[in-house]
């Protein structure tokens, strides 16, 4: 799992002095010290601004993104728009489309987000009410589980027993989700929010209910928090996180005994025992070799 630092030191790029990265990004004071710091700059005219942005687009709404990525590569991106270039270089929307055709996509999106997080509601009410769970709320075979650190009414999650296999999969992932919520990016003033730390709960309870063959597992947290971050509308980085693990997800699909990462990191060991012995021998030695304990989720 990324440290709590790493995000801070992605995204907080600024341009000049630190205190202009601080307005988009800012980071508690007590963490000052200690987050990562960056040294990347945006680079005036280089970089992608929010004026060239809006001027890579043609009057219907194509987008030349040739243009956009060339800029990107000169000189990053204005923090101000990251949001939305980002839904683009995912594949939210492709380059060819029209505006009325990405607002028209844009809402089927958003309804379609409602519905699946109105299913999740409706098994556990906690969901989209701007607080999340940490401790489990189902035992393994689906009984309902009272949280000791609250009082009766707030402590039950789940009222009755749950038989349905997908949905005792899906309320076993809860707390573990709301665990990794609680350790991501803390040295942000955004997840000092309770409610944003929610939005980010919800949107990775939404997902693992919604790819229940993956569900969820340590470090998706880590990749759906910048969008919970750049875009406002949690539907909108439901849609960014989704098309994100289209291309990641198999790097968390978990067989009995391992997950995906593991499995290339594996394969890495095993090149590297080939080709290097010695070098190998060393990673072993040192502790830097592959460890199933360091990598499942615990």
């Amino acid at each position: 799992m990324v440290g709590c630092e790493g995000l801070a030191g992605l995204l907080c790029k600024k341009s000049g002095g630190e205190e202009e990265l601080g307005v988009f990004y800012p980071i508690r004071p007590e963490c000052q010290e200690n987050a990562s710091r960056t040294r990347f700059r945006l680079r005036a005219g280089k970089t992608l601004s929010p004026r060239k942005w809006h001027a890579a687009f043609c009057e219907d709404g194509h987008l030349d993104i040739a243009k956009v990525l060339t800029r990107i590569q000169r000189g990053g991106i204005h923090p101000a728009i990251k949001g939305l270039v980002w839904e683009f270089l995912l594949g939210c929307y492709g380059p060819n489309s029209t505006f009325e055709e990405r607002n028209q996509i844009r809402q089927r999106r958003r309804e379609q987000y409602s519905i699946w997080k109105a299913e999740c509601k409706n098994l556990v009410p906690v969901i989209g009410s701007g607080k999340f769970i940490t401790t489990p709320i189902i035992t393994d075979d689906g009984q309902p589980i009272t949280d000791s650190s609250t009082n009766n009414d707030q402590g039950v999650h789940v009222n009755n027993a749950v038989s349905d296999k997908k949905a005792i999969q899906w309320m076993l992932l809860l707390h573990q989700i709301g665990l990794d919520v609680v350790r991501t990016d803390r040295t942000l003033v955004f997840y000092e929010s309770e409610t944003n730390q929610a939005k980010l709960w919800d949107v990775l309870a939404v997902y693992a209910w919604v790819d229940s063959d993956i569900g969820y597992v340590q470090g998706m947290n880590d990749i759906c928090s910048p969008m919970v971050i750049l875009l406002e509308n949690e539907a909108d980085a439901f849609w960014c996180f989704d098309r994100a693990m289209k291309r990641l997800r198999e790097n968390f699909r978990c067989s009995a005994s391992s997950i995906g990462v593991q499995a290339q990191l594996s394969t890495l060991s095993q090149v590297i025992k080939t080709v290097d012995p010695k070098l190998h021998k060393h990673l072993a030695d040192v502790g830097l070799g592959v460890q199933p304990k360091y990598v499942l989720h615990i």
